[in-house]
């Protein structure tokens, strides 16, 4: 008889020390938005590593879509809490954003400073089309495994509709695809019982340490000591940071980007308007124009796109010189910390409180039917967003009204294309496509 190859044999449960190194890599490697960053996660620990398969890591990301905040990070604490309980899912959520943090403020810091980002420029110019091409391969990859029957495919179908052609929030069309699936769980309990195409994974990867037959692991069982602590720590430690902070624009900073996280339903592009009438118009940090360059650089940095507000607070800091002319760069990175701390914080406490239950719903279908449906949904919103990056990317003059005036960027276009051929066909590295995308667009920059 046949010894089992490596592919059949379950994985063994990663070290608390191998679990961190890869954390803190993800957190350098995390661009391309919450998409590109979903994607990276799926292949790296469904399919390379199999520390989770692939209907319990949509289930997880089911429940992260459903909250305020970063989906992707969220998604990062929710695993690292299933593979090391509390202390794992704290370092899996802190990695994920620490990189970005210190990246962003050194930019920031070249841009207040200098005001000439020419190479930085150039880098963006050849990142922007790869994030184009990495947000269409991950709706690809998603709708592949998720879209397994037809009523899938014409969730899909509206979500993009509805919120391409009539504009709807996001949070809603969670909320309607979420009822639909209830509906459809009962009516149509088979086209509901998918899981995101896990029969298919099963077959290509292989066992998974966190399967779908896994046993109820004993720190995911819900219990009201461990709800009451969280809640009575995460207070705590928010009141705390509050009292820390003496400094007045510190203080708004805390305030302002607490209620921000709260709103940010939908991701951060539903928030940014919110962030932007905040920080430009009643706090006035930063300008319109610097809300614009600062998004670009979210955009193109790992980490969340939520981390633009990591820029508003460097910006708003510095600009309110609140420790004096002398000591610019120590007030930027002040209120960047201070802006991502409080962003970032409500993200922990819904994973950590709420992972529990959702933990005990996996194999129940009136539960599980809603989570298939949302997924459907996510496809036609992925979908919408790489259209909304290709839009800028290569008509980046145009506006609402002339959306393709201003001239088209052929070269940026064929990048994208590119891109996209080097991940699909020939299932290429996502940071070596960056890498190669980067580079070319700094020279392509400086020989225009």
């Amino acid at each position: 008889m046949n010894a089992p190859t490596l592919a059949q044999v379950r994985p063994a449960h990663p070290s608390f020390r191998e679990a961190l190194i890869y954390w803190l890599k993800l957190g350098f490697i995390s661009f391309g938005g919450p998409a590109g960053q979903i994607a990276i996660m799926h292949q790296e620990l469904v399919e390379r590593r199999r520390w989770i398969s692939e209907h319990r890591f949509l289930h997880a990301l089911n429940y992260c879509m459903l909250l305020p905040g970063p989906e992707a990070q969220q998604l990062a604490i929710y695993i690292g809490w299933l593979l090391h309980r509390t202390w794992g899912g704290i370092v899996a959520g802190v990695l994920f954003v620490l990189p970005s943090l210190f990246i962003l403020a050194a930019l920031t810091y070249v841009y207040l400073a200098f005001g000439d980002l020419t190479f930085v420029q150039g880098v963006f110019n050849g990142i922007k089309p790869a994030v184009v091409a990495i947000v269409v391969f991950a709706a690809w990859r998603i709708g592949s495994r998720a879209l397994k029957n037809k009523v899938l495919w014409a969730l899909a179908a509206a979500s993009f509709i509805a919120i391409f052609i009539f504009g709807v929030p996001f949070p809603y069309i969670v909320l309607a695809a979420g009822i639909l699936g209830l509906i459809g769980g009962k009516l149509m309990p088979d086209k509901f019982r998918v899981g995101g195409g896990h029969g298919a994974s099963d077959k290509d990867y292989g066992p998974a340490l966190i399967d779908d037959d896994t046993p109820p692991i004993p720190h995911t069982r819900f219990r009201w000591s461990y709800l009451i602590t969280l809640l009575i720590v995460a207070v705590a430690l928010w009141g705390a940071a509050m009292a820390l902070l003496v400094n007045p624009v510190l203080q708004d900073m805390g305030e302002f980007f607490t209620k921000a996280a709260l709103v940010t339903f939908g991701g951060a592009y539903a928030v940014l308007p919110y962030v932007y009438q905040g920080g430009v118009d009643h706090y006035q940090w930063l300008t319109g124009t610097q809300m614009i360059d600062g998004l670009a650089l979210g955009e193109t940095t790992p980490g969340p796109l939520i981390m633009v507000v990591s820029f508003v607070g460097f910006v708003g800091a510095w600009t309110k010189e609140i420790f004096g002319p002398d000591a610019l760069l120590l007030a930027g990175f002040a209120g960047a910390s201070v802006a991502t701390l409080f962003t970032v914080l409500p993200s922990f406490v819904f994973i950590l409180a709420g992972a529990p239950l959702v933990e005990s719903t996996h194999g129940d279908l009136k539960f599980t039917a809603p989570l298939t449906a949302i997924t459907a949904a996510v496809v036609g919103v992925v979908l919408n967003l790489a259209l909304f990056f290709g839009w800028h990317v290569i008509w980046p003059r145009a506006t609402e009204a002339a959306p393709f005036s201003g001239g088209f960027e052929w070269f940026y276009a064929l990048i994208s294309v590119a891109a996209f051929i080097a991940l699909w066909k020939y299932k290429q590295d996502i940071m070596k496509v960056i890498g190669a995308c980067a580079t070319i667009g700094l020279v392509y920059t400086h020989l225009a």
